[in-house]
């Protein structure tokens, strides 16, 4: 990690695909905890004013709440169980105002490098809006690794998308709407849809001209839309945010999401 960070964490997010089970569940729980670790260590400047709520219970999530969790705890001890997760409660800041999807690109050679990236991006949505916010990978098809009304820990989430692999054409269109779809399930007054993909579609067989197009119009669907696209094939996306007049960032690879999740969100 300390000699190069990127291609220590591409080795791992290959790694939770081997064949070996063994191998394979070891690497999953240790990139998850990297992961999410990488995804606190970002920068984080949410837009209007937290405050201080009552949530579900995640280890990352914040102080055990007492008051909430007190039931819980007591029972817990009456009938000399351990604690059921599901039944504690914790005290966290959070804006309730914003609802978040996260696009991820799976189509082509998703592995190495864009995995980590991806589970990494993830892993920094799940930190900054944990309580409305939904991550979406896409290619031919649409797959919800988090839906944006359903409860889900951090690391499941990042498991799922570490679970990903590449194939098949790249429908953007498909996801922009899934997107919409997604966000309209929130009462955020600030819905954002932010696409991790060079942005190129190839979708239906489609020309390259008429496909920019139909992600054009896609695009202006969506409320609020950031993109990131690869530090070293950003073209399309750079054609697409001066066509929807989107913010865009690049990043590098994985040591690098969270700053590029924070340089959006954060203009």
């Amino acid at each position: 990690m300390e000699d190069d960070p990127d291609e220590t964490m591409a080795l791992l997010a290959d790694l939770t695909g081997a064949t070996d089970q063994v191998l394979r569940d070891l690497a999953r729980r240790l990139a998850g905890r990297l992961f999410l670790d990488l995804a606190k260590r970002g920068p984080t400047r949410p837009r209007g004013v937290g405050r201080l709520e009552t949530q579900r219970y995640r280890p990352d999530g914040g102080d055990i709440d007492l008051d909430a969790s007190i039931d819980a705890l007591v029972s817990a001890r009456s009938e000399q169980r351990a604690v059921d997760p599901e039944e504690l409660r914790v005290r966290a800041w959070t804006t309730p105002d914003t609802a978040i999807c996260l696009l991820v690109d799976r189509s082509g050679s998703m592995g190495g490098e864009p995995l980590a990236t991806s589970a990494v991006a993830a892993a920094s949505i799940a930190w900054r809006s944990p309580n409305d916010y939904s991550v979406l990978s896409f290619g031919k098809e649409v797959v919800a690794a988090k839906s944006q009304d359903a409860h889900k820990s951090n690391e499941g989430v990042v498991d799922a998308v570490l679970a990903l692999r590449g194939f098949g054409t790249t429908d953007v269109a498909g996801a922009l709407a899934a997107a919409c779809e997604q966000l309209g399930r929130s009462r955020a007054a600030r819905k954002i849809t932010i696409l991790l993909s060079d942005c190129r579609a190839t979708a239906h067989g489609s020309g390259d001209a008429e496909s920019a197009i139909g992600v054009a119009v896609a695009a202006r669907q969506v409320e609020e839309l950031l993109i990131i696209a690869p530090a070293d094939d950003d073209e399309a996306a750079r054609e697409l945010a001066a066509a929807t007049g989107s913010r865009i960032t690049t990043v590098t690879g994985p040591s690098d999401a969270a700053a590029a999740l924070a340089r959006v969100l954060d203009t």
